[in-house]
């Protein structure tokens, strides 16, 4: 059996090395490295792919973030509700433009922002709902669409773990993470499932005219050389990246597939056990595309399962062990802890096992029987 890991971004190079090298000599080549030819002919592609208007490449996906919610012009205080179960950046930017950060908390079986939670944080002084689509699986949209449209509340998606994944509506409509509110954006840090080999990023939107000021945006505020009409930022995908990304893009879904296969296997070797809740898909399964494969571990220390899979050679990650709500620059008095129940437990009882397009059922029945082990 090969080392297990818990991306093997190098097995997923091999197969498309000689592609991926002509590419990147391509740009060299042609010395086009900020915005060239390779960046137009990715975002076409993308745009393509998402079946959405416009997308923006930017440097990262959290400048993606910055970026959407700067495009917007909002207020000082003016109200961002997003989830409390989440990695950062999510809601540094919000902090970042002097915007209030409002956390909620999340459903304790998808991980995805609660519904009623977000309901009941909304005031006259909402202006975004930042719906985080983690570990791969797209939140309730249909419930969050509706809220957001009797409230006048614009949606920036937070797509960054779920690019590809498709959200099947109530009334049969599918569409792609992070196409279905005003914005969304998403990250193409190595690791994603659509990673470059280095930081990018990027915008979506449908919105002709936030097309138009977002493209402004990125590139310092300027649509002519020196003429800068808005207040910008320098954040643009570079060349080598794009290329990369494009070879990638053609991958993307046999890419998801093959991580779709690898979660079924996980889940029909674990879901009868009484310590370990799987992974629940929401609705139809192209709506997980599996950035992470998470566990809720039952009666039992999951930071000692966390050790014990290491000194067995498998590779985990815990994600969030420190919910928002408690970190020292998020920290705020408007917040109570029966608010946050299940982020707190969460952050003390999950862990994502190995998960990428290269596992292999000899690998997952490792890793699966190991845990199963150390359970009894």
């Amino acid at each position: 059996m090969k080392k297990i890991k818990m991306v093997d971004l190098t097995g997923q190079y091999e197969p498309i090395a000689k592609e991926v090298n002509l590419a990147i000599n391509d740009v060299i080549e042609n010395t086009s490295f900020i915005n060239g030819p390779a960046v137009s002919n990715f975002q076409k592609n993308l745009e393509n792919y998402l079946g959405i208007k416009h997308v923006i490449p930017c440097a990262n996906g959290t400048d993606a973030l910055q970026i959407a919610l700067m495009s917007l012009d909002l207020d000082p205080g003016d109200e961002v509700i997003t989830v409390d179960f989440t990695f950062a950046s999510t809601v540094e930017v919000i902090a970042l433009l002097k915007l209030t950060p409002v956390l909620v908390d999340v459903d304790s079986e998808t991980f995805n922002i609660n519904i009623d939670s977000l309901e009941s944080a909304i005031t006259e002084k909402s202006k975004v709902i930042i719906p985080v689509h983690l570990f791969g699986q797209v939140a309730n949209m249909d419930e969050i669409v509706q809220l957001a449209k009797t409230h006048n509340i614009q949606i920036i998606e937070d797509a960054a773990q779920s690019i590809g994944a498709n959200y099947k509506f109530l009334d049969g409509r599918k569409q792609k993470a992070g196409t279905i509110g005003l914005i969304g954006t998403t990250s193409f840090f190595p690791s994603k499932n659509l990673g470059a080999y280095g930081d990018g990023g990027a915008v979506f939107t449908n919105n002709d005219s936030l097309a138009y000021k977002i493209r402004g945006i990125v590139n310092h505020g300027m649509y002519k050389r020196y003429h800068h009409d808005v207040v910008g930022v320098n954040s643009r995908l570079d060349s080598i990246q794009a290329a990369i990304l494009n070879i990638k893009l053609k991958f993307l879904d046999k890419y998801n597939n093959s991580r779709k296969k690898a979660a079924l296997k996980y889940t029909e070797l674990l879901n009868n056990h009484s310590k370990i809740q799987t992974p629940k898909i929401l609705g139809d399964e192209d709506s997980h595309v599996f950035h992470q494969y998470t566990l809720i571990v039952k009666d039992t220390n999951r930071d000692e399962l966390a050790k014990y899979l290491n000194q067995n050679g498998i590779p985990c990650g815990i994600f969030y062990p420190i919910p928002l709500h408690k970190q020292k620059a998020y920290k705020s008095n408007r917040y109570d802890e029966k608010d946050f129940e299940v982020t707190n437990h969460l952050s003390k009882s999950v862990i994502s096992l190995p998960m990428h397009s290269e596992l292999d059922d000899d690998q997952i029945e490792f890793i699966c029987e190991k845990i199963i082990k150390f359970l009894k």
